[in-house]
């Protein structure tokens, strides 16, 4: 009696397993989000502070020393490439002095310079990458001096200016950078003598705000 009580129980339970299992919801697979890339935006007016280091191109008594000064510019982004306009210009203390002290001598001195350049990059996301070239001056000063008196003259140099360098977004709205600039300026004539052109390297920083 038992064993058949046993055998129809299990016959019961086998024929209730379909039904339950037809009850039971079926079960859905939904598919993991997709991960996009974001590409950070460099679109916008931005202003910065700059100073670096200049030294002229040259193998006799070259010009070098630092510069510091301000950026405005512009930023415009298509995809992944990035087109700017950039203005710069800074105070600066290069010089050289070449003669005699005491008899006579010569000190040629670079006392502001700037650009205004197009930039085309290439953004990372946060990071910049970018080639640069435009316009150029700088203001120069040339003092002979003979016996203890002194005689100067200034002009204003124009040329052109090509270079790199990368930029690097730190902070919602802030970004630091570094670049590379080879500058070239026609020469003028001081004191009747012509002075050939002056070209120098520079490398500077700077940190950029961006509206």
């Amino acid at each position: 009696m038992k064993k058949a009580l046993l055998t129809a129980a299990s016959l019961a339970a086998l024929g209730m397993a379909p039904a339950l299992a037809a009850d039971l919801p079926a079960r859905t697979y939904t598919k993991a989000p997709v991960a996009v890339a974001t590409v950070g935006n460099w679109t916008g007016f931005y202003l910065g502070a700059m100073g670096g280091y200049a030294k002229e191109d040259a193998a006799f008594a070259p010009v070098s020393g630092g510069l510091a000064g301000g950026t405005i510019g512009y930023n415009w982004q298509t995809g992944a490439v990035v087109f700017g306009l950039e203005a710069d210009a800074a105070w600066a203390d290069l010089n050289s002095t070449a003669g005699i002290p005491g008899l006579v001598t010569a000190t040629a001195k670079v006392q502001d310079l700037g650009t205004v350049r197009g930039r085309i990059g290439y953004a990372f996301d946060q990071v910049l990458l970018y080639g640069t070239g435009g316009y150029a001056w700088a203001d120069t000063k040339l003092t002979a001096t003979v016996l203890g008196l002194s005689a100067s003259e200034s002009h204003v140099l124009s040329g052109w200016t090509a270079g790199a360098g990368a930029e690097f977004m730190v902070a919602p709205k802030w970004s630091v950078k570094a670049e590379y600039l080879y500058r070239s300026f026609s020469g003028q004539t001081f004191f009747g003598v012509p002075s050939g052109n002056l070209n120098m390297n520079s490398v500077q920083v700077g940190v950029n705000y961006h509206f």
